[in-house]
């Protein structure tokens, strides 16, 4: 059972007892992320990230590290294009501890310019080491293909140019105006009890923030061609659909259709171009739900000499889903493949966590285990057949990294 509370100044609190387990998994969730910046502050949200585990006024970033280490926990964080969290997962005993550490985090960091200018190196680093990996940046470069100069398209890491900009002043401007309490879950999940709400209000129910300005520019699907020239071994291909936003009532009909295309083993994509015709180690495809837009991609990666070869098999995939449909025995299989992987990460209390800060940051409701199962059984042929008319347009985008730039022939 999932126990929502809000406290005075707004922060929204969810909690779920797991009674069989001996750990807890914490997060604070921030409904900031990449598409809130804009080309001045590009990648703000992500350094902060790095920033809130680089020392406090109580706290130097090695005590930070030391104080999970030594109670066997897992602190960290991560970044997207819509929302930030910081989460540890501890044992149970060990709850009040972590949430205080966090809490620390959350208020307390110093944004000092020594640890300021070692984090940009740190950095400016993991943008190198992103640019190394092309199979990573094909789908960045995807994301500027659509959404053009929408904040949507902006690269989550920013660039060694706006980095290099921030300052402590900058950080803490940013975290008062965004990190307000009307945009901030607190999501527990674990062997804890519901008064352990009472201690999350202790820390967070009070502060007030600034005046957050959320961009209202909705973004528009682009239908663009984007290629890189660049030394690799492969070719890397995304072509990318306009899809579904966040709680679109049709989701699982596109979560079941994305499964059988490019979702898994058995799926449409890896039996045409892996298995079939040994076009690529690594095919597949997948959906991004953004609060008012989505994208549909289909990826893979060959040599260059093949690229040509690839688009066309990937296309005549698409053509013959458009063509005959889905099959009873796909719909049947992807609909049993889906309840397993819920089940699943339901014995993860990182994973509940998770799902509950998200519903209720992005949502604001959340649905019962059988609520779900019911959803996805109520999935039927006809709708898949349909989301597959609907999505799968001459009404899409191409990125492509290659050793010689060259889009494949038949566009």
């Amino acid at each position: 059972m999932i126990k929502k509370y809000t406290c005075n100044n707004g922060v929204r609190v969810v909690l779920e007892n797991i009674p069989t387990v001996r750990s807890v998994a914490i997060g604070v969730w921030i409904g900031t992320g990449s598409r809130d910046e804009n080309p001045e502050n590009n990648g703000i949200s992500h350094f902060l990230e790095h920033m809130f585990f680089k020392g406090t006024k109580t706290r130097t970033a090695r005590e930070i590290a030391e104080s999970f280490d030594s109670i066997g926990g897992q602190v960290n964080a991560f970044t997207s294009k819509e929302y930030t969290c910081y989460y540890a997962k501890v044992l149970d005993t060990h709850a009040n501890f972590a949430l205080e550490v966090l809490a620390d985090m959350f208020f307390n960091s110093t944004f000092v310019e020594v640890e300021l200018d070692k984090e940009k190196k740190v950095v400016y680093e993991e943008i190198k080491m992103y640019e190394d990996t092309p199979d990573d940046i094909v789908h960045d470069l995807l994301s500027k293909a659509i959404y053009e100069n929408h904040p949507l398209g902006y690269p989550i890491l920013g660039t060694e140019e706006t980095l290099a900009t921030f300052n402590g002043d900058t950080l803490k401007q940013y975290v008062h105006n965004m990190y307000t309490p009307d945009n901030v879950v607190i999501s527990i999940a674990g062997n804890i009890s519901e008064s352990f709400i009472r201690e999350v209000e202790q820390f967070f129910g009070s502060y007030e923030g600034g005046k957050r300005e959320k961009s209202e520019l909705k973004p528009i699907f682009h239908s663009n061609k984007i290629a890189r020239k660049k030394d690799t071994e492969q070719a890397h291909l995304c072509i990318g659909f306009d899809g579904l936003q966040v709680g679109h009532d049709d989701m699982y009909d596109l979560i079941i259709l994305n499964n059988i295309l490019g979702g898994s083993m058995s799926s449409r994509l890896f039996q045409d171009v892996r298995e079939q015709k040994g076009l690529a180690y690594s095919v597949f495809s997948y959906h991004s739900a953004f609060q008012d837009s989505g994208i549909v991609t289909l990826y893979g990666g060959t040599g260059a000499a093949q690229l040509d070869v690839l688009f066309e098999t990937m296309q005549e995939t698409l053509s013959k889903l458009k063509q005959e449909g889905i099959t009873e025995k796909e719909l049947n299989n992807s609909k049993e493949q889906l309840k397993g992987s819920l089940m699943l990460s339901l014995e993860s209390t990182n994973s509940r966590m998770s799902r509950n800060g998200k519903n209720e940051l992005l949502l604001g409701r959340h649905r019962s285990l059988d609520e779900i199962i019911e959803q996805i059984d109520a999935v039927s042929k006809q709708g898949v057949d349909n989301m597959v008319n609907e999505i799968f347009t001459d009404n899409y985008s191409i990125a492509l990294i290659s050793p010689d730039g060259e889009m494949p022939k038949e566009l």
